[in-house]
């Protein structure tokens, strides 16, 4: 009676196994390895031909393949990995930061530095940490941007031109104006506006820039441009001249070229895009305005949030005066006298 009653409970276990899988409707089931160990485990104890009889979900020759695999996997060893293990992640974190702050430290040089800093670390090791992450050799390092501009803060600046669109009585035109950003005061210098920025305006801007008047190039010794078709052969002669160097930006990278960007960003957002122009005096006259408020009345958070040229004026004042610029789209807050 006892056998009798376990045949009808594994038959309803079957049919049940069955039932599920015809749930599935020909999707593939997916087991864990815990869970095809244990089907594995049980499928051995019974054989091929019993399997037959009561596997639904997968096949005979599914669950003995497992329990091959069990079996080799429990009789295979894996030796421990020889030679001395991987060095800590801090100190691959400062050979990188070392070669790609350092463009022209070797191995030895950096090995003395990680020494200074209690790391004992072989020339072969770095090698293999700066090979791994794709760092090339001190000769052949590049110098990165923010290197670069830190060797001559004071003495770069970058050109850029932003476009306005103006009306006029026959139709809408844009105008190119370009300017020039010292870097380390963010005092900005346009160089003037124009609807065709071909030769003879890069020339004449060119020598605006570096004449004995103007002069903003003065004390600067690289200028930063884009590969813009607009910065002509003749602008380059006459800035190159003037024994500034032009260093062009790498392809589609405008963050070489971040303080310009920034500036552009700053006149679209606070007054171009807020105004429409009808006519070239009135984009000249928007561009002069902002400029003067960049300059003197907007405070940058580069320079401690302080301003670029501020007034000299007494701080004892009780009352609050603000002076507007375009009809109040430019405001500046001020103690009066």
């Amino acid at each position: 009676m006892g056998h009798r009653h376990q045949q009808h409970v594994i038959e309803y276990l079957v049919e049940e196994n069955r039932v599920l899988e015809e749930q599935l409707k020909g999707r593939r089931l997916r087991l864990t390895d815990d869970q095809r160990r244990r089907l594995a485990a049980r499928g051995r104890r019974l054989g091929r031909r019993v399997l037959r009889q009561v596997a639904t979900i997968v096949t005979p020759d599914t669950i003995l393949r497992w329990h091959r695999r069990l079996i080799a996997r429990k009789w295979t060893f894996t030796p421990g990995r020889p030679g001395r293990p991987g060095i800590m992640r801090e100190i691959s974190s400062l050979i990188l930061r070392m070669a790609t702050e350092n463009p022209g430290w070797g191995y030895t040089r950096i090995q003395g530095a990680l020494k200074n800093l209690g790391h004992g670390v072989a020339r072969s090791t770095i090698a293999k940490v700066l090979k791994d992450n794709g760092i090339v050799p001190a000769p052949e390092r590049p110098s990165s941007w923010r290197t670069f501009l830190r060797a001559h803060w004071g003495a770069i600046a970058g050109a850029d031109f932003f476009t306005s669109e103006v009306w006029t009585p026959r139709e809408l035109i844009t105008y190119y104006t370009l300017f020039v950003i010292d870097l380390r005061s963010r005092r900005v210098h346009v160089a003037g506006s124009t609807p065709t920025p071909d030769g003879w305006f890069m020339a004449q801007a060119a020598r605006r820039l570096t004449d004995a008047v103007d002069r903003f190039l003065a004390r600067h010794q690289v200028l930063i441009c884009d590969r813009d078709s607009k910065w002509t052969d003749g602008f380059r002669r006459i800035v190159q001249s003037a024994r500034v160097r032009i260093v062009l930006t790498p392809i589609q990278a405008p963050n070489a070229n971040a303080y310009a960007e920034h500036f552009v960003r700053s006149i679209r957002a606070e007054c171009l895009d807020r105004l429409i122009f009808f006519g070239e005096r009135r984009l000249l006259r928007a561009v002069d305005e902002f400029v003067a408020h960049y300059h003197g009345e907007r405070n940058h958070q580069g320079l401690s949030n302080e301003l670029i040229t501020p007034e000299i004026r007494s701080l004892r004042g009780t009352h609050v005066r603000c002076r507007e610029r375009l009809g109040g789209l430019l405001r500046y807050y001020r103690r009066a006298a």
